[in-house]
């Protein structure tokens, strides 16, 4: 699901990043909560949550932050990615936060579409800008 959610990165680093959260604890200092669903036994979804110390449009700190969310596509419009959110701001909220954020690539309606069904509100905007000094 990673892969599918991050389709440029490498598998192998994806992979270690994964196992890393699970067999060591000093990884979750980034990545605090990976939450999945499941449907039949077969995980068909996921959710990936950190506390960043600050995040666009927030006025709280730290602001829990939808780092990765996915839901296998054969899963979708079926409740599946809103019990995932709805579980991942119950725990924001157990963590005592009153808001959460999250951000998508500029070009992806679909999960652009998704936020907003979901109650998110768009607050800004970015292109990133990249130049080699080499």
């Amino acid at each position: 699901m990673r892969q599918a959610l991050w389709p440029d990165a490498e598998a192998s680093e994806l992979t270690a990043d994964a196992r890393r959260y699970f067999e060591d604890p000093r990884f979750r200092v980034f990545l605090e909560r990976v939450l999945v669903a499941q449907q039949s036994g077969e995980i068909v979804g996921m959710i990936e949550l950190s506390l960043r110390s600050v995040a666009d449009g927030c006025t709280s700190s730290p602001v829990p932050y939808i780092e990765g969310w996915f839901v296998a596509e054969h899963a979708r419009r079926k409740g599946i990615g809103r019990a995932l959110v709805q579980a991942a701001e119950e725990w924001a909220r157990v963590q005592g936060a009153t808001e959460i954020a999250s951000d998508i690539d500029i070009e992806n309606r679909v999960s652009e579409d998704a936020h907003k069904k979901l109650g998110f509100e768009e607050v800004d905007r970015t292109v990133s800008f990249r130049k080699s000094l080499a």
